[in-house]
Order: structure tokens, then C-alpha cells, then sequence
């Protein structure tokens, strides 16, 4: 099992200095190999018996590029620019291989036949990152002992060890972060042991999530987490501080400092999104065995009027961090199709067209029901076909009178997640 945990360093202003000198100097030599890439592509892509009617490079086809041809050419790097000796060397080849990875993306479908974006150039202070790819290891060039980081070229770096290594997990590498409030950590760490995942047939109990914008989710059982809304309640101290950046002169100190500021406020509202994601997550992982949701086009959601909404709720990373808890806690969740899960009735499966403003569910059967918690039971019951479970063991019979409506219930005990 691989995790990742994240400390705060405490580096002086020196050690600061030159950890920011070396990501502009990988920033640099990022941009250098993939203008290098995209030179050899650009020349060795037309085909040799006919030309683009637009525009063709011309000159010596060059010989292919790829990690190991640039890598080998750090040498020659470090002799004309004798400043990239200061930089360590596995440092340097891991800024190569980020960039091998991300041209692969682009280039290479997936399994899903889906690409990744063709790579950047980087901007001033884009590169805010490197990676020591070995620690606690006699070739390693990063020693953690207790609550100092030893690094080398660079020095001891005091950290905030808010929480213990696990035991039988072994460092693999050490990755340094620059955000807006500082310098962070982040460890690899692998241990052999594999969680296993709960056998289907020892599944007690399930549920189906409804995720929206009304109510950021909804399950089966009738339980409603709200929407928090952490952008929205920042709005107007953002647009504050954006306006005291827009007045000033760009480049200058203070214009410098605000930018800070900006930007210590956008990682604020990020950090209380995903603490409020991993909340939920655990608080689902503690209730049920299998975890059904529905696999969202959101992306394509996000191009709507509601876009603010959508990327404030961050569904996306709401589903990873699930069932990356999951895995780690041995418990299943299951992707199912989205399409009719609103309008299909949960009692008989007929299916009730409604507006996007219609949020209670009424069917010709005597259902009545709030919208997202229909949708919520819908997504169980395919989840529960999914994974091939029959429908008698976990579904719980529920009998609706036609002049009652059904209303969705949220025990405070169970669900301690108001921001």
C-alpha cells in the first residue's frame, strides 16, 4: 500500500533562497527539453512524400529525443551553465522524468483510450516542486531523523511532524512543495501489505449517493449532507483583496506581497473543501460496506451556467478522496450509470420526466418523495446489480402513502459535518 503524508518545513531565509533558485533553474531547464520534444516532433511528423498546405518546418531531421537522450546530455548542461552543479543530480533527472510522463499522456492513449493535454511551458515560479526520489537510503540524497530533514546541497530542515510515520511503512521519496504560506514535504512511504477489499458476499450494508448543489449529497437512506459553499463565503474578501492588487503597480514589492495574500486565501478555501471531503468520506466508510454513486460528466457539467456552483462543490475530488478511503479502510464502492436515476421511480421504475425545479418525485404508484433521495435509492439498486448482490438482502422494504410526503431526515449525532 502506498500513502502520502505532508509536513510543514521551517527552512531559513537562506536555505528559502536557494530551494526557490532551484526550481526556477528546473523551470528553465524543463521549457529548454520540451522546446527540444516539440522541435523533433514538429520536423519528423509530415509524411515524406507530401507537405502541409499551411506551414512545414524545414532543416535537418533531428534524431529522436526522449529521457535517456536528454538525460545523458545533463553533463553538457552542466558544463556550459556551471550554476546547474549547485542543483543535486537526482533532482534534475526527476524534473526529465515528470516531463517524460506527461508527453507520454499526451502522446499514448490510456487503457480508456483517452489523452492527457500536450505539456506546457512553464511560466515564472510555474515549477514549485522537486522530488528526491530516495530517502533514509546510503545513496540518498534526503535523511529524515526525528523532526530534521537532512538535505543535500541544501542542509537540515527543521519539520512539523503534527503526526507519526506509520510502523512498517518504508520512505521511498521525498517530495518539497512550495505553497503561498511556505515549504512542505511530502513523503511517499510503501509497505507490502495489501488491504483487502470486502468479499461481496460479506457486504451488510449498502447505500447509493446523490450528489447536487441544493444538498452536496443525499444517500439512500434518507441522510442529507449540505452544501457548504467555502468559495462563496470567501467571495467578497477575495474580490477585496483582487481589487488592492488590481490598483497596484505590477512588479513592484507591495504588488508582490498582495499576490501573496491572494493567493494564501485561494489555498485556504481549498484546504477547507478537502477537509470537509475527507469528513464525509469516512463518515460514509463508518456507515456502509458498499458505496454506490454515479459516474458524472463533470467536466462537461462545469461548462454549464451552474459552473461556479459545480467547481465550488468539487465533486470530482469529493470521488477520488472516496475511494481512496475506502480502499484503505477495506470497504467497496462501485461507478454506476447516471442516466434516469432522477426520473426512474424507486417504487415501480416508471419514469416521471420533471423539471429541473420540480424537487419532489410523484409517480402514478402513491410514491412521493424528495427528488435527490429517489435518485439516491436508484443508484443503490444498480449498484447492488453491479457487484452482483440480490436485491432482498440489503433492500429495505419501504411503503409510501400517497398522502404523505416523504421527507428527507439527517441525525446530528450521526453526521457532526456543519461547516
Amino acid at each position: 500500500m502506498l500513502l502520502t503524508y505532508q509536513y510543514k518545513l521551517k527552512p531559513t531565509e537562506a536555505q528559502a533562497a536557494v530551494m526557490e533558485v532551484w526550481g526556477e533553474r528546473l523551470r528553465r531547464h524543463w521549457n529548454y527539453a520540451l522546446g527540444e520534444r516539440l522541435d523533433a516532433f514538429y520536423r519528423s511528423r509530415c509524411q515524406i512524400d507530401r507537405c502541409s498546405i499551411v506551414a512545414e518546418p524545414i532543416g535537418d531531421i533531428p534524431k529522436e529525443v526522449n529521457y535517456y537522450t536528454q538525460a545523458s546530455a545533463l553533463k553538457e548542461t552542466k558544463r556550459l551553465f556551471p550554476d546547474y552543479k549547485g542543483i543535486y543530480a537526482d533532482c534534475q533527472q526527476q524534473n526529465l522524468m515528470r516531463l517524460d510522463r506527461a508527453w507520454k499522456r499526451w502522446r499514448k492513449p490510456d487503457q480508456n483510450g483517452k489523452r492527457g493535454g500536450r505539456p506546457r511551458f512553464k511560466k515564472r515560479s510555474d515549477i514549485c516542486s522537486f522530488t528526491f526520489p530516495r530517502v533514509n537510503n546510503p545513496k540518498a540524497g534526503a535523511h529524515l531523523t526525528g523532526n530534521v530533514l537532512q538535505l543535500s546541497k541544501i542542509g537540515e530542515i527543521e519539520l512539523i511532524l503534527h503526526r507519526p510515520i506509520p510502523e512498517g511503512f518504508v520512505l521511498k521519496q521525498a517530495t518539497l512543495v512550495r505553497k503561498a504560506d511556505g515549504w512542505y514535504v511530502s513523503f511517499s512511504m510503501a509497505d507490502e501489505t495489501v488491504p483487502e477489499a470486502l468479499p461481496v458476499e460479506r457486504v451488510k450494508t449498502a447505500c447509493g449517493i446523490d450528489v447536487g448543489l441544493e444538498k452536496f449529497l443525499v444517500t439512500s437512506e434518507g441522510e442529507a449532507v449540505s452544501m457548504p459553499q467555502f468559495f462563496r463565503q470567501s467571495q467578497q474578501r477575495l474580490a477585496r483583496q483582487q481589487k488592492k492588487l488590481a490598483r497596484m503597480q505590477k512588479g513592484s514589492e507591495n504588488y508582490k506581497r498582495q499576490t501573496n495574500e491572494v493567493a494564501r486565501l485561494h489555498l485556504h478555501v481549498s484546504r477547507q473543501r478537502r477537509e470537509f471531503h475527507y469528513q464525509v468520506a469516512h463518515w460514509l466508510c463508518d456507515l456502509y460496506d458498499l458505496i454506490s454513486f454515479e459516474g458524472l460528466n463533470i467536466r462537461g457539467l462545469a461548462r454549464t451556467r451552474l459552473a461556479k456552483s459545480i467547481l465550488d462543490a468539487a465533486w470530482g475530488s469529493f470521488l477520488q478522496i472516496l475511494q481512496a478511503v475506502a480502499v484503505k479502510r477495506g470497504k467497496r464502492t462501485v461507478e454506476v450509470n447516471p442516466r434516469g436515476t432522477s426520473i426512474e421511480c424507486c417504487g415501480c421504475g416508471e419514469r416521471v420526466k420533471k423539471t429541473l425545479s420540480e424537487r419532489v418525485h410523484r409517480c402514478g404508484c402513491g410514491v412521493v418523495i424528495d427528488r435527490d433521495w429517489n435518485a439516491g435509492i436508484n443508484i443503490k439498486v444498480r449498484g447492488l446489480r453491479a457487484v452482483g448482490l440480490p436485491l432482498w438482502r440489503l433492500w429495505r422494504l419501504i411503503r409510501w402513502d400517497a398522502c404523505e410526503t416523504a421527507t428527507l431526515t439527517r441525525e446530528s449525532e450521526k453526521l457532526p459535518l456543519d461547516p
